[in-house]
């Protein structure tokens, strides 16, 4: 179920171009575009894993707030809130973050750094994008 916002009155920052559309393409992403012509395409794992929220789930290692193991997480819903935002829920079941058009925006311009900085402290932990396996042990 593809779900596109093209017909709000869009608000952001000052510094921030003004969002055009956003388009929620469930599970695995959402796209956003914004006047100025930039176009990002976020998946639910890199939402999930910058999500605003203070509940999200972060693990600390070593001072470092790590969240680990959401390489499949997928999201279920896009909820707008007011004309600033939209709500995320994914489906292991996080649902307190709101994106604003502003954030989207930065996490857009800032995919690759992110991601590269993301994927480079978990390997200094030890940590996976990949979710842990439970293993049933049998006598």
């Amino acid at each position: 179920m593809k779900m596109s916002w093209m017909h709000r009155t869009i608000q952001t920052a000052a510094g921030c171009p003004r969002l055009t559309k956003f388009t929620f393409h469930p599970p695995k992403m959402v796209e956003v575009e914004f006047e100025n012509g930039s176009l990002y395409h976020l998946s639910a794992e890199y939402l999930r894993i910058y999500s605003p929220a203070a509940d999200s789930k972060i693990r600390s290692v070593g001072g470092e707030k790590v969240i680990c193991g959401r390489r499949y997480v997928g999201m279920m819903s896009a909820e707008p809130i007011g004309n600033y935002g939209v709500r995320l829920l994914f489906d292991d079941m996080h649902k307190t973050g709101i994106f604003t058009w502003e954030y989207l925006f930065h996490l857009g311009s800032s995919k690759f750094s992110l991601m590269r900085n993301y994927i480079k402290i978990l390997k200094k932990h030890g940590l996976s994008r990949d979710p842990r396996l439970l293993v049933r042990r049998t006598k």
